[in-house]
């Protein structure tokens, strides 16, 4: 099995480079799909992001729903 078949979630500079975001837009967007709750779920520990792969997977590929940003 590959490290990535086990990872289960992203960490936000992953997030970045998928986006394509500078650093200060990944965080506001962060923060703002923490807060709504949607399209996919954004766990917050202390300051640290995480967001669940599968989820994030799904909506990045074109399931989920649409949130303007």
């Amino acid at each position: 099995m590959e490290k990535n078949e086990l990872k289960k979630v992203y960490d936000p500079i992953e997030i970045q480079k998928i986006l394509g975001l500078g650093r200060t837009k990944l965080y506001e967007f962060l923060e703002k799909v923490y807060k709504n709750g949607e399209p996919f779920l954004v766990l917050k520990i202390g300051k640290q992001y995480k967001v669940p792969k599968e989820q994030f997977d799904v909506w990045i590929n074109g399931g989920g729903n649409y949130v303007q940003y």
